[in-house]
């Protein structure tokens, strides 16, 4: 590519097993599409959500044993979006790597601060008083993001820090996250690279 044409930080990626099926279609440069379909109305809510404070175009389609229950689904939609995050930014330019919101949602208020670094982690700390939201078990939240850090190589501390009402803290955390990584992934000039090391892992 020339020099001064930014690299194009996009990724299809898709996963199948006998539990679920699942493709995710990820531009970072994008931010107006959104195609989110995975059996799961509060989650495809939250994904919305977080594609639209992240400026990033999202597609995701997830066909899942959902007669059994949510998690296989919630886990590999995360699993998938991971390996979409890490494949779209393989080539990238440097980023700004680092990214951290606080977010209100009414009572409710969501952190989240994370390192795009190679090395996946999430430290969640969020008490939900309800089983489920929709169709989406709350525990559930917390797997969707430890399954996505792991497999995009994110060091995530995700908490809620205030509130009440389950629906606003979950819309508080991934309207957070996608602040956070809208941060992180911002081209920056005149810089090596990312890392003092000269790599990320």
């Amino acid at each position: 590519m020339s020099k001064g044409v930014p690299e194009v930080r996009y990724a299809e990626v898709e996963r199948e097993t006998k539990e679920t099926r699942v493709r995710v279609v990820l531009d970072f440069d994008g931010g107006t599409r959104r195609d989110i379909s995975t059996g799961i109305g509060f989650l495809d809510h939250m994904l919305t959500l977080l594609a639209f404070h992240g400026h990033l175009d999202l597609g995701v389609q997830a066909d899942g044993d959902l007669h059994i229950d949510d998690h296989h689904t919630v886990e590999d939609v995360g699993i998938v979006f991971g390996q979409a995050i890490r494949q779209a930014l393989a080539e990238s330019d440097p980023i700004e790597r680092y990214g951290h919101a606080h977010v209100p949602m009414d009572e409710a208020l969501a952190l989240v601060a994370l390192d795009i670094s190679g090395r996946g982690h999430c430290i969640f700390s969020a008490n939900f008083t309800t089983d489920s939201l929709g169709t989406l078990s709350t525990q559930n939240v917390h797997e969707f993001f430890r399954a996505l850090c792991l497999h995009a190589g994110i060091n995530a501390h995700i908490r809620i820090e205030a509130g009440e009402n389950d629906h606003h803290k979950a819309e508080a955390i991934f309207k957070a996250f996608g602040q956070a990584i809208r941060q992180a992934v911002r081209r920056v000039d005149g810089r090596s690279g990312t890392s003092t090391k000269g790599r990320i892992d």
